[in-house]
Parts: structure tokens; sequence; C-alpha cells
């Protein structure tokens, strides 16, 4: 027997109208570059945009206002999260007047530890993943008196978070695919009742990272996978090991399949969306767009697709790390070991051929006297820009056809 879900599309909408004052309504741009690119009709859903740089700001906005509309609202609250959840809950916690007390695992980055702590909210470190994070999140309510803010399995959450949906249908009225990434899932599920709920001939996309993946099966089998205490992904905003039930249910009635993509494909998002879109994209906000270049949905030519860039809280340090990472990822940067004779000259003539395929040199250095470059010969690492994987092949196969040893230190 089927169990009714506790929110209809009333429920959706009354939730956008209580926290409209607290959420901007992001835009949702048509990509005609990218759409050309990608061979589909596409719009982007930048989140990356919304205040507190994500879409959690919805749901912990609707949450808090439903407590405190209750007959014994909390003094304070409390929440467990990588970072953009607790910004959510800062922010709507002060706006509220409230005690906001957040636990981080000691990995969060610092950028999103100090936005919370410039937004009045008690920041404590603790464990090494979000698990351990929440579990600490729950003594401390019990200890203080605090009332604890699940990020995602909440029906409060979901349906703030269901205002996300309801916006991409207002202005995609005739859209035929929704691609969303996937953590804890709340975001899909509010998103996939808001469109399912008008439109059920709408395809609900979920995008997972590869190596953290419980939901890999389970519109298979209904199976969890097990999530290695190990896994890492640069997409830590969707790093979640423990689903939801209340977001189960959801995922198993209206979203039609979930894919996975790994860290290669996540960091030529990054690059892609800021190159296409001028914002910038953190690894989890920009999961939908990797499955999209990763060719891993199956899309007709005329679907009319909308990708959910739900962050874009990037930790700045590893802005320039994820730019280069992606680059290299899709051919456009190389680093090879070229070893010449250790003469003048030689390393002119090296720069001139590079130069006359079009590459362009970002950093030169030269090794002597280890033990793998023989005496009389130099070792030179070349890291250029070029413009794809074959552009790469034709440089190597030109020096080599010149009798010289080559590495390509990043693989081809």
């Amino acid at each position: 027997m089927t169990t009714t879900l506790p929110l209809d599309l009333a429920a959706l909408t009354l939730a956008r109208e209580r926290i409209a004052d607290a959420v901007i309504r992001t835009v949702q741009w048509q990509n005609d570059p990218l759409s050309e690119e990608l061979g589909v009709s596409l719009q982007l859903k930048l989140e990356n945009l919304q205040r507190t740089g994500s879409f959690k700001i919805r749901g912990a906005t609707h949450k808090i206002g439903r407590l405190m509309a209750g007959e014994h609202p909390p003094t304070g609250v409390i929440a467990a999260s990588a970072g953009n959840h607790a910004q959510g809950v800062a922010r709507a916690a002060t706006l509220a007047g409230l005690r906001a007390v957040v636990v981080m695992p000691t990995t969060a980055p610092l950028t999103k530890i100090q936005s919370c702590r410039k937004m009045g909210a008690d920041v404590r470190l603790f464990g090494d993943n979000l698990e351990h994070a929440a579990d600490e999140a729950r003594r401390i309510a019990a200890a203080e008196g605090l009332e604890f803010l699940h990020p995602y399995d909440d029906w409060d959450v979901i349906a703030g978070q269901g205002s996300c949906g309801l916006e991409m249908l207002e202005d995609a009225p005739e859209m035929t695919v929704a691609i969303v990434p996937l953590g804890g899932g709340g975001l899909i599920s509010g998103i996939a009742l808001a469109l399912k709920l008008q439109s059920p001939a709408i395809r609900i996309i979920g995008v997972q990272t590869e190596t953290v993946a419980p939901y890999r099966r389970f519109l298979i089998d209904g199976s969890l996978e097990e999530v290695s205490p190990a896994a890492h992904t640069i997409a830590d905003g969707i790093k979640v090991k423990r689903p939801g039930q209340c977001n189960r249910q959801v995922i198993a009635r209206h979203v039609d399949q979930i894919v996975t993509v790994d860290d290669n494909a996540i960091a030529e998002a990054i690059v892609t969306l800021l190159e296409r879109t001028r914002t910038i994209g953190e690894g989890a906000g920009v999961v939908g767009l990797a499955a999209l270049m990763q060719k891993k949905i199956r899309l007709k030519a005329d679907d009319r697709v909308v990708c959910v860039i739900s962050g874009g809280n990037v930790d700045m340090t590893l802005v320039g790390r994820s730019i280069d990472y992606g680059l290299a990822s899709s051919g456009r940067l190389m680093s090879v070991a070229v070893t010449i004779a250790d003469a003048p000259g030689r390393l002119m003539g090296l720069i001139k051929t590079v130069a006359e395929l079009g590459m362009n040199i970002r950093h030169v250095e030269h090794r002597r006297g280890e033990l793998h470059v023989p005496v009389g010969m130099t070792e030179v690492i070349l890291q250029m820009e070029t413009r794809d994987f074959e552009h790469q092949r034709e440089l190597l196969a030109h020096l080599a056809g010149e009798g010289m040893t080559v590495r390509n230190l990043l693989g081809l």
C-alpha cells in the first residue's frame, strides 16, 4: 500500500510565501553556448547566486519560521553541516533573533567557517565527517536545550527547498528534464515534489559523486550503498553517507534516474561554469552540469533541460587548483619532462618548437644532477596551455620525431 506524502502543492506554495522576504528568486539562465555544445536546450538555475551562496537558506528559513510560529518557540537552534546548511541556519536564526550553534567537521573549508561566524553563529569543529558532526550536534542540543535542525531529513526543510522547484517550472513551463545535485536528498525531494505534482511527465535526475553515492542503486533495488570512511571528493557539500528517511520516500516515488560523476568531471564543470557564466560553482553545485558534459544522461534533441547549480561556496584556496585540475582533465593543461643536451641553444630550440605549435608555456624548470638524468644532459619540465588532447599528442609526436626523450607528467 502506497503511503501519502505529507506535502502537497498547496503546502509547497505556502512555504514559498513564508520565506519570500528572506530568499532571492534566483536567475534561470538560458545558456545558448552550452546548449549548442551539449546539443540540447539548457537553462541553468543559479542557486550559487542565492543569499548565503546556496539553496540551503530556503529550507533553513522555513524550518525556523515554523518553529517560531509554534506554541513553544525555541531559544536557540543547532545544526551540523559541512558549510552550506550551517550558513543558511546562521542567517535564518539571526533574522529570527535566535541563538545559533553550528557544528562543522574539522575538514570544513575555512571560508565557510568564517562566513558562519560573521553571521553570528557559534561555530564548533568536531570530527572528520558530517556524520560525526551530526552526532555531536545532537549531544549539544540535549545538553544545552537547543532545537536540532536536520539539513535534509525534515518535511519543513523539504518544503522550503521546494520553492526552488516552483520557480524552475514558472520560468520554464515547457521543461522536460530537471537535473539536481543529490547529497542527503533535501533539494531533490523538494524540487521533485514541486515539479511532479504539477507536471508528472518531467524527468527528475539526481547526480551524486562517484566516491560518495549511497543512492547509486536505490532506484534499481531499493538498497543503500555503504560509503567508505576514507571516501574523498571535491564535492564536499554532497558528501553525505546517511540518506534521510523522508527523502527516500520522495526519491523512490518521484525521481527517475540517479547517476554519478567523478572529481575530474566535476573540476571540468567548475571551469566550464566559470567560463560560460562568469560565476563560480562549488564542486557539489556543478555535479549536474558535469553529468551533462560527460553524457551520463540520455537526452532527446527536443528535451528542455533545467540544471540546478546548487551552490557557489567554494573554498577560495582550492579555486586555482580546481581550475588547473579541470584544465588538465579536459586536455587544456599539459606538463612534460623533456631530456635534452645541456648545451647553449638547446632550450631555446625546445621553446621555439612549442611556440610554433601554438602552445603557451606557463612554467619552465631545469633538473640537472639527478640520477635519472645522464651526465651532459638536462631534464626540462614544461607546463603548457594546450587546445585539447589531440594538440598534446601532436607535441609528443613532434618531440619524439626529433629523438627527444619525453614523459607526459599529467597522463594523456
